[in-house]
């Protein structure tokens, strides 16, 4: 479920888009990943509410900074909530990478 909401909210960006990792020889892509998910709140000893916690990826060889809000605003749009965010640059690869991580809270 929280993978659908992702892709349905990322749809649009113009760049591939993939769970986990990316395969193909684009230059500028979108990973994404689920890095916990728990349960926030019970009711009766039921889970009423799990928190699902992803990261979202964006690497490219060049300046990614319109993608990344591209990125944040349909997410933020869809109910999640941005937890960080982080620049890296990857030396084996020369590629820039920016780690967004984002939180989502599901009903049950």
């Amino acid at each position: 479920m929280i993978n659908e909401i992702i892709i349905d909210s990322l749809k649009a960006l113009n760049v591939p888009l993939s769970f986990q990792k990316y395969s193909g020889k684009a230059e500028t892509y979108v990973t994404f990943h689920e890095y916990l998910e728990t349960g926030e709140e019970y009711e009766e000893d039921e889970e009423s509410l799990t928190a699902h916690y992803i990261q979202v990826d964006v690497w490219s060889k060049g300046d990614y900074t319109d993608l990344v809000r591209k990125v944040k605003n349909p997410l933020i749009a869809a109910g999640f909530k941005r937890i960080n965010e982080v620049d890296l640059y990857e030396e084996d690869t020369k590629i820039y990478h920016k780690g967004l991580k984002f939180y989502y809270l599901e009903e049950r």
